[in-house]
């Protein structure tokens, strides 16, 4: 079995998977993409995204996967700046995708997949997705050459932008075995059958896409869960005997909100190598998972310009807060603002070196911005130990400077997060007129708990014990949902910019 939806229970197995992918890469030649075309793709986590995959990859295509969450504009400058020639999406989206379509000189053409597979009232743009495969063989293509994906950054600030690698020009096998010996084996993860790896974010991130794409050339099955909770996911786990996920820290604070009867009764002995990244995990959040699961879990920094830096269980145990050392042939520096590196223990921006050479498509400027040496950055600051070992501060960009002083936000929000009565948190500078910045604190309370001044008081003396009295909120604003995308994904500039904007207005 290679595909297991678990919203509709479909089940396909490598040889269907196969066919279809096949008719697939058969139907965008006939709708005119050749070697270096682009084909985006607006979709849930179903099999339609994980045929559509394979289709480029052996294609020689770029895929694009759109966030589905976007809004028409949004969906339409990725459209019109990756240069797409095709597009797939959901009736699901089709809303956001028709007004996409609608303000563009010149559309791709569009094909739209449902349960029914029909496209519905999206207009004529829109073509059953049945059309695109109608009358076409499951057998192999010619003239098989290697594809890639194209993902566009999350754009925390300014436009998103497409991060772009020149095609390898291998046969598509010989790249998917390379991939997987040199992606999922530095984890322990091995070709073998009876690997389940459970994707618990969505397929258009490029992390979940990676570890499931690569899964599934592993000869390991993929479950797709469409739509996330802490319940059904140890539900799946117990069900299908999952081996591996990829999951962020906001998974793991959720699930062990869970009662405590809940998660006793919950069967994870199946579990083997589950693997996360994405934000910073608190210290007390993981170490919890680690007695609830085991030694399972692995943590990895990178991003998707490329990484990065591994730790395994028993390594994170030994140096608590770590992200690792450099995974096999990679390089990791820490250096000040004036390209020096900077000693051990000593904050600085990190940067990783470029062994698989890429770049922000349509703007050079920020491709040369954001390398020098054979190393490229993605604002983060950290500091290295004696040892190599990396330990991350917090995005340059998020960082505080009240009076002169540094405060980074992840080491408050995970103070914060040791309280019981948080649900989420997220921690940010806002204007001073006599510091500069101060710090302030939005929370989500935990379920059952009554947001109010006296909750206030109590996590801003909680922090006091725990942190030095500069680095505490000096306010906490309380919110029903922390805006954060499916895969976990603080958008903390949503609960910034107020008070940036507030104070440009008054000046």
């Amino acid at each position: 079995m290679a595909v297991i939806e678990a919203r509709t229970g479909a089940a396909i197995t490598f040889g269907e998977l196969a066919s279809r992918a096949n008719r697939v890469t058969h139907g965008l030649r006939r709708v005119g993409l050749t070697h270096g075309d682009v084909v985006a793709a607006v979709l849930p986590n179903r099999a339609t995204m994980l045929e559509l995959y394979l289709a480029a990859l052996q294609g020689g295509f770029y895929l694009v996967p759109i966030n589905n969450r976007l809004t028409g504009p949004e969906i339409a400058y990725i459209l019109a700046d990756s240069g797409a020639r095709a597009l797939v999406c959901s009736d699901r989206f089709g809303e956001a995708c028709r007004l996409a379509v609608a303000e563009m000189e010149s559309p791709p053409a569009t094909f739209v997949t449902s349960d029914a597979d029909e496209a519905g009232d999206l207009g004529v743009a829109f073509r059953p997705h049945a059309d695109l495969v109608a009358g076409l063989p499951g057998d192999r293509p010619g003239a098989r050459t290697a594809g890639s994906t194209m993902h566009y950054t999350s754009g925390t600030t300014g436009r998103p932008k497409g991060v772009r690698r020149p095609l390898s020009g291998l046969d598509p096998d010989e790249l998917s075995q390379e991939r997987l010996a040199t992606f999922l084996r530095p984890f322990g993860i091995l070709p073998h059958g009876g690997g389940v790896h459970l994707a618990v974010s969505p397929l258009y991130h490029t992390a979940v896409m990676t570890f499931t794409t690569r899964s599934l050339h592993a000869g390991h099955t993929a479950v797709l869960m469409d739509g996330w909770s802490p319940e059904e996911t140890l539900r799946l786990i117990a069900e299908h005997r999952v081996t591996t996920s990829h999951m962020v820290p906001t998974h793991f604070h959720r699930l062990l909100a869970l009662p405590d009867s809940v998660r006793a009764a919950a069967d994870t002995t199946s579990l083997r190598h589950v693997i996360h990244a994405a934000a910073p995990c608190p210290v007390d959040t993981k170490r919890r998972m680690l007695e609830w699961w085991g030694p399972v879990i692995y943590e990895y920094y990178a991003a998707t310009e490329g990484g990065g830096t591994l730790v395994t269980p028993r390594e994170w145990l030994e140096r608590p807060g770590t992200v690792g050392r450099a995974w096999p042939n990679a390089e990791i520096r820490v250096e000040d603002d004036d390209g020096r590196p900077c000693p051990p223990g000593e904050p600085g921006v990190v940067w990783m070196s470029i062994n698989d050479d890429f770049e922000y498509h349509r703007d050079p400027e920020k491709t040369r911005a954001g390398r020098h040496g054979g190393f490229f950055t993605v604002g983060d600051i950290g500091y290295l130990d004696e040892a190599g070992y990396l330990f991350l501060c917090d995005r340059k960009a998020d960082m505080i400077i009240s009076g002169g002083v540094n405060i980074y936000p992840a080491e408050v929000e995970s103070a914060l997060f040791g309280h019981p009565k948080i649900g989420d948190a997220a921690v940010f500078g806002i204007p001073d007129e006599e510091w500069g910045e101060q710090v302030k604190a939005v929370v989500e309370p935990a379920a059952g708990v009554a947001p109010g001044p006296e909750l206030e008081a109590e996590l801003i003396a909680f922090c006091r014990e725990r942190l030095a009295a500069y680095k505490c909120p000096r306010s906490i604003e309380f919110i029903e949902t922390m805006p954060r995308e499916p895969t976990g994904k603080l958008l903390k500039r949503n609960l910034r910019d107020p008070y940036w904007a507030a104070k440009r207005r008054a000046i």
